[in-house]
């Protein structure tokens, strides 16, 4: 696919999007949202880890709310139905890690884009923003379920009332991502999370997401038939008999992802 509003590049058993309209924060249209959802498709095919990020000084601004007649004909119900949803489900979904690297202002839709992913880094310079308030919307496109599931109902209601950013120190603080990252070795920390991702055992990671996800919906019992399942499955995998044999010879694994 010719990718015109994302950057797609691949290295290291890992892919890299990048959201790619600068001049607008990285604000999504419907190409944009189109396209991210063909590229985790295709690359959690050929991949082993994925990396989500942002060009420019923005990881994404949220939608791309252009002037004011195009607002007025905006069907939001069939937008975040048609549109934001198949996107987000398709990150939460992917048979791969996705890590989201939250290089700058991560805005309405745009956090509910890297909070949809595994694993949050972000540079101290960036920050989370639920602004909906102010234009007389809800926070949408799965914030409200990833917000109060990672801060707690009082901060997540708090941020969506006040309408007040977030920095990368409190959101790491609170739980609400992985860790925060300073601005100059923002990158390469990254890159190293994804290559460490790539080299690993799939199948198990794979597990950990389906196990994870499903705990908060789940009772004890159904949690611990999940976990005997999907142990079931990684116990059979080529990967598990490198990781025993690899402890003990007491060297690295060498994982094939399978």
């Amino acid at each position: 696919m010719d990718y015109q509003t994302i950057r797609v590049t691949e290295t290291g058993g890992y892919g890299v999007i990048a959201l790619n309209r600068p001049e607008v924060k990285n604000a999504f249209n419907t190409q944009m949202r189109a396209e991210i959802l063909h590229a985790v498709k295709a690359l959690s095919l050929t991949m082993r880890a994925l990396v989500i990020t942002g060009t420019g000084d923005a990881f994404c601004s949220g939608q791309d709310l252009g002037d004011r007649a195009t607002v007025a004909n905006t069907d939001l119900e069939r937008t975040l139905r048609d549109e934001y949803m198949p996107m987000i489900r398709a990150m939460v979904d992917a048979p791969i890690p996705v890590i989201a690297a939250v290089n700058g202002a991560a805005a309405g839709a745009g956090t509910a884009l890297a909070l949809a992913a595994d694993v949050v880094i972000a540079t101290e310079s960036a920050i989370f923003l639920q602004a909906f308030a102010r234009i007389g919307l809800i926070p949408d496109a799965g914030v409200t379920h990833f917000l109060p599931q990672q801060i707690g109902m009082a901060r997540a209601m708090g941020a969506a009332l006040f309408a007040e950013p977030i920095t990368a120190r409190q959101a790491a603080d609170w739980g609400m991502i992985w860790e925060t990252v300073p601005d100059a070795s923002f990158e390469a920390r990254w890159r190293d999370r994804a290559a460490k991702l790539a080299s690993g055992p799939t199948t198990s990671y794979v597990g950990i997401k389906e196990a994870l996800r499903a705990s908060a919906g789940n009772t004890l019992e159904e949690q611990l038939l999940l976990e005997a399942k999907l142990q079931g499955r990684c116990g059979k995998t080529r990967d598990f008999r490198e990781g025993v044999l690899a402890f003990m010879e007491k060297r690295p694994a060498q994982y094939e992802g399978r």
